[in-house]
């Protein structure tokens, strides 16, 4: 009997997806747990395997359209099955129970639905400011084509406020969630930041050593794997900077692993990918894997398995030349380290005034777990590590 696949609760509160691409066809057979479709959420790219063995009967959405949790994907059946149509009342409820059409970037006006255009299509329209009922369809029966809408764009007139022209831009995909988890954030944690320098002199020049050889492998050897170290050295110490919070049962609760989030800059936006089990890993071993995470967040390729569980996190804007900053904690981390642009400054040494290197810091800690005095010797252990950087090879008791 034909089985109807639906997409299905991919987790992390994922709601919907973009079919990014098919790894099938109609009339392919198709193994339990086969990967059968890539489908681009607004985290990552991630493949659905099918639940069961059979035939690709019908494939029911393209490429580039967006489909919700609990929607056809395709249906399978056995090998010359007849898939049974949908009759024109099951295709269409009752005006009163029909709901409203939805894209990846809102819901859409109901009298959309007598546009014939896809998902992908209608979705681009409503980013370019578009009115698909005003322009005149080029495709097959008169259905809008993605170059429809282009040549539209470029004669519609431009929006204006009180004060003069401006550009509106949907917020959608990654940067929807960006900006949804960072608002649940600020308005679930209590959050403080404090901020110091570090004299890395010492550091900087065990880099400079040891890069040219790992370069020569294939791997970047970054200051991440090394701030990653310290960081580790610090937690270990400071038990409470590695929990998060127990909103229901008003607990804390205390990690006894190490899995640290890092901040990766990325066309679509700012994305975490976690670093499991990093106490258990060597500076060239996280050079190596920080290097392939980041990759592939940047391509959009990262699973979904990658971006959960961190218990710590690092971010880095000092790549992009700022200094001091107030990161935002990503939840349900109860503290995150911001590194900043490292600089030749002039630094009290021994009694003399020399130029060293120094490394901006600024931790922000949620107030709930840890006062301000405790955040304090965090951050001045942390710097100890970070001056003396034989120290984070030597494990902690």
């Amino acid at each position: 009997m034909a089985f109807n696949f639906v997409l299905p609760d991919l987790g992390e509160g994922i709601t919907e997806g973009e079919i990014r691409k098919w790894l099938v066809k109609e009339g392919d057979a198709i193994e339990e747990h086969q990967a059968v479709l890539e489908i681009e959420t607004d985290k990552a790219v991630a493949e659905v395997p099918s639940p069961k063995k059979g035939t690709v009967l019908k494939i029911t959405k393209e490429e580039g359209e967006t489909i919700k949790v609990g929607e056809v994907l395709m249906v399978i059946g056995e090998e010359g099955e007849k898939v049974k149509e949908p009759t024109a009342a099951e295709e269409k409820p009752a005006a009163e129970e029909r709901p409203k059409s939805v894209s990846v970037v809102g819901v859409l006006p109901e009298e959309e639905e007598a546009v014939l255009a896809t998902p992908a299509v209608r979705a681009f329209a409503k980013e370019q400011g578009v009115a698909l009922e005003k322009i005149k369809g080029s495709g097959p029966g008169g259905s809008i084509t993605r170059e429809d809408v282009l040549k539209a764009s470029k004669q519609a007139p431009k929006a204006e406020d009180q004060y003069g022209a401006v550009e509106r831009t949907a917020i959608r995909g990654l940067r929807k969630t960006i900006a949804r988890n960072l608002v649940f954030a600020q308005k679930t944690t209590a959050f403080v930041t404090e901020t110091d320098e570090a004299d890395i002199t010492d550091l900087w020049a065990l880099r400079e050593r040891e890069k040219k050889p790992l370069q020569e492998k294939g791997i970047r050897l970054t200051f991440m794997p090394f701030f990653i170290k310290a960081v580790l050295h610090t937690l270990m110490e400071f038990s409470l900077f590695n929990s998060s919070v127990d909103e229901e049962r008003e607990e804390i609760i205390v990690k006894k692993y190490y899995n640290i989030g890092v901040a990766v800059d990325t066309p679509e936006g700012l994305i975490v990918p976690v670093v499991r089990n990093a106490d258990k890993k060597t500076v060239r071993e996280l050079a190596a894997e920080l290097q392939d995470l980041g990759q592939k967040a940047r391509d959009r390729t990262i699973k979904l398995e990658d971006l959960k569980g961190s218990n710590f996190t690092i971010t880095n804007y000092g790549a992009f030349g700022a200094t001091f900053a107030t990161p935002i904690i990503n939840y349900p981390d109860v503290a995150i380290l911001g590194t900043g642009r490292i600089t030749d400054k002039p630094w009290v040494k021994g009694g003399r005034i020399v130029v060293r290197k120094i490394l901006p810091l600024s931790l922000t800690f949620d107030h709930r777990v840890n006062d301000g005095a405790v955040a304090a010797r965090f951050l001045t252990r942390l710097i100890s590590y970070l001056e003396d950087p034989a120290s984070m090879f030597i494990e902690s008791a």
